[in-house]
């Protein structure tokens, strides 16, 4: 009786490795190209951020002057109540991203930058150190001073600006004091928002900026008073706003 022998599986043809090889390249590579450009893209998501921190491959600030900032609108406090107050949550989110992403990327586009102008009045200061944004330098905290009518005398506003001075002079924060007034201008101050809040004050709701100044060099007090701006060699999205959290 004839014996039966059992035929070998047919093996695969050679071109289908081919074929998953070059498959498992184009996905390997289309996962690296989609991880790179979200995190190069987006350093202002504080995980992206500290990748780029761990390669290093952060992103330089660009030492601007008066002569090269980018343009911007200008507004004083009504004119930032008008355009941001009405924000809601998510609105906010989206924008503040924006906000930071510009600052982190020396504003190579642009979106939505906004430099603050107006009179401000010094509530409180602090020297700037670990865990905040930026640790070298110190920030104010200012309420905006607008006068209803020509013929009225200039009154608090629900607007407040955090302005944070990036500079290693430890004795600047000591020419402040609380009542003075910064009279902030696009030229020469240059102070753009990198983040907008509501926050409560008993129970109202104030419209809380946090400003950067981006045009770097003296900044003068008075006639006799000067301390130098510096861009930070390195800042921390983590670390969040306000500046000052009651």
């Amino acid at each position: 009786m004839p014996r039966l022998v059992e035929e070998p599986a047919p093996r695969r043809p050679a071109y289908f490795w081919w074929l998953l090889a070059n498959a498992l390249a184009l996905c390997f590579a289309v996962i690296s190209w989609t991880v790179c450009l979200t995190v190069f893209g987006s350093p202002e998501v504080p995980r992206n951020y500290e990748i780029l921190r761990k390669i290093g491959r952060l992103p330089e600030l660009k030492r601007y002057t008066l002569l090269d900032v980018p343009n911007g609108s200008l507004l004083d406090p009504k004119g930032l109540y008008s355009r941001f107050f009405a924000l809601n949550a998510e609105q906010l989110k989206w924008l503040n991203s924006q906000l930071m992403r510009n600052y982190l990327t020396n504003f190579e586009r642009p979106l939505s930058l906004t430099y603050v102008e107006g009179d401000y009045q010094v509530e409180a200061l602090r020297e700037l150190g670990k865990g905040d944004f930026i640790e070298e330098g110190f920030a104010i905290r200012a309420r905006a001073l607008v006068k209803p009518d020509d013929f009225t005398k200039a009154a608090a506003f629900p607007v407040v600006i955090e302005y944070v001075f990036p500079t290693t002079d430890k004795t600047a924060v000591r020419e402040f004091r609380p009542g003075d007034i910064l009279s902030v201008k696009k030229s020469p101050n240059c102070a753009a928002i990198v983040h907008a809040e509501k926050i409560l004050e008993g129970e109202d709701q104030v419209l809380c900026l946090t400003v950067i100044p981006i045009a770097y060099g003296p900044y003068r007090i008075g006639d006799d008073i000067t301390f130098t701006i510096d861009p930070p060699k390195q800042v921390s999205p983590a670390a969040g706003f306000p500046v000052f959290r009651d």
